[in-house]
Parts: structure tokens; C-alpha cells; sequence
């Protein structure tokens, strides 16, 4: 018998306000619609839907609004739970005890599908971190106009896609060590200098590939870090941004029609 993995879905707000937010009457992004749905919803449901995934556990500052929706209402092994302010600190208190896997993904990964979530647990089976990733080409050769964060190393630029597979508390060194430079999420170059210089000079010499950057950052802390190459254009295109609204909510017409011509 399989045993599925549970799943952590970080659901809460950043400092700040929030542009998306502006005008639309809603007060946390998880709950924001998109394509008819909070996008909350959509992960939720892409995530029930697969064979492979047991509990989910939705992490928030305030996990009784995201409780409180009614599309939520009456999914099977669903929890709430309330976090703290970081990411890297909310994520280790809710972690499983032990060291079995569990899966991390985010509520703005509003195009996650059940095969999205296949290949990634698959490719991830065996390690201590996995990563899921998108190479640019296979982004642009499908959506030329979406703008990414790309993280540049020998034979591709890479952009993350939102999940990642961890074993349990063994990552805890990694998750606190990612608290003190989560705030530079967005920056590439910052990221990987965060690591070492012998991890910025070999990116900025393109002297290895993004496998071996990860890896050999996993084994800063003892863990075997892998990268999942995803080969889903849309497992990168998260609602960070108005243009990738739009974009997904293309995205989600075109599902539509394409589910209406397939034969019953």
C-alpha cells in the first residue's frame, strides 16, 4: 500500500500591502479570486485530487478566515493551522516529527495539477530536499510574454515552481539558515551568494550546472539536495504580479475549452 505524503500549504500574508489586493474587498491573497475560485481553492483541490498526497495542513496567520470559506467546507483531511511571521520559522514548527517527507507548496501556485504534483514527488523520491524547477526554454517556448525570477547556471536559466519535498526535521539547520535571507527570495544572485562564495563564483562562471549548485549547497547542512526539473510550463507561472493574473486566467479558459472538446 502507497503511503501518501502530507502536504504543507503556506497560505499566509507578507509584511506590507499587497497591490493584488487593492480595491478587490479581500483581505488575505490565499483567498483572492482567480478564475472563478479563491486561489487557495484551486491549490487545495489539485492537491486532494491526487493519489499521492494525504493531509493537508493550510498555514496562516489567521487560519480561521481560510477556514471560514465555504469552497473549503467538507475536504477530506483538511487542517488549519496558525503561523508566525517568517516562512522558514512557521514552516519548521509545522513540520511532522521525524524525519518522513512532506510536501511544501503555496497558495498562489494557482495552476498546480495532480501530473505537476506526480512528476515532482517521483523525481524528488530518495532526497532530503527537492526543489521543483522550470528551464526557461521550456517557459518561453510556451509563454514568451511571462516574466520570471531566473536563477542562471551552466546549461539553463532556471525559475522555481513552488514545490518542494523535505525530510521532515532533518531540514531544520536549512530552514533556519533560509530565515535570515528569505527576504531576498526574489534576488538571484543575493540567494545563491548566501551560500558561499564558491557557490556565487562557480553561477557567475557558469562552471556547474544548477544540479550541482544544489547539491553542493545540501551538503552545507549534510542533505541531499536535488532539483526537479518540471517539464510543465506552468508549474513556474504563480500569481505573484496583475500580468501573471491575466495570464493564468488565460490559462485556466484554455483548460476549459480543452476539457469541453475531449471526447467522454
Amino acid at each position: 500500500m502507497t503511503v501518501r505524503i502530507p502536504a504543507i500549504v503556506l497560505a499566509g500574508s507578507r509584511p506590507g500591502p499587497d497591490p493584488l489586493l487593492d480595491g478587490t474587498g479581500v483581505s488575505t491573497k490565499a483567498l483572492l479570486p482567480v478564475a472563478g475560485l479563491p486561489m487557495l481553492v484551486h491549490v487545495v483541490r489539485a492537491l486532494r485530487t491526487s493519489p499521492q498526497v494525504g493531509p493537508i495542513t493550510l498555514l496562516a496567520q489567521n487560519s480561521a478566515e481560510l477556514a471560514a470559506e465555504p469552497l473549503l467546507a467538507g475536504v477530506a483531511d483538511l487542517h488549519f493551522s496558525d503561523s508566525g511571521q517568517g516562512i522558514s520559522s512557521s514552516l519548521a514548527a509545522a513540520l511532522p516529527p521525524g524525519d518522513d517527507p512532506v510536501l511544501v507548496t503555496t497558495a498562489d501556485n494557482v495552476l498546480l495539477t495532480p501530473a505537476m504534483i506526480a512528476e515532482f514527488l517521483d523525481g524528488a523520491a530518495g532526497s532530503d530536499v527537492a526543489v521543483a524547477m522550470v528551464e526557461r526554454d521550456v517557459l518561453l517556448a510556451r509563454y514568451p510574454e511571462s516574466k520570471r525570477t531566473w536563477l542562471k547556471f551552466r546549461g539553463g536559466w532556471w525559475s522555481g515552481a513552488n514545490m518542494f519535498r523535505l525530510r521532515g526535521r532533518r531540514v531544520l539547520p536549512l530552514l533556519d539558515f533560509w530565515s535570515g535571507i528569505e527576504r531576498d527570495r526574489k534576488k538571484g544572485l543575493k540567494i545563491i551568494a548566501a551560500f558561499g562564495p564558491w557557490l556565487l563564483a562557480g553561477a557567475l562562471l557558469r562552471r556547474f550546472t544548477i544540479q550541482q549548485g544544489v547539491a553542493r549547497a545540501g551538503l552545507r547542512f549534510g542533505l541531499d539536495a536535488t532539483v526537479v526539473p518540471m517539464s510543465a510550463p506552468e508549474a513556474c507561472i504563480d500569481a505573484d504580479k496583475p500580468a501573471d493574473i491575466a495570464l493564468i486566467e488565460a490559462i485556466f479558459a484554455a483548460r476549459r475549452e480543452a476539457d469541453i472538446g475531449r471526447p467522454l
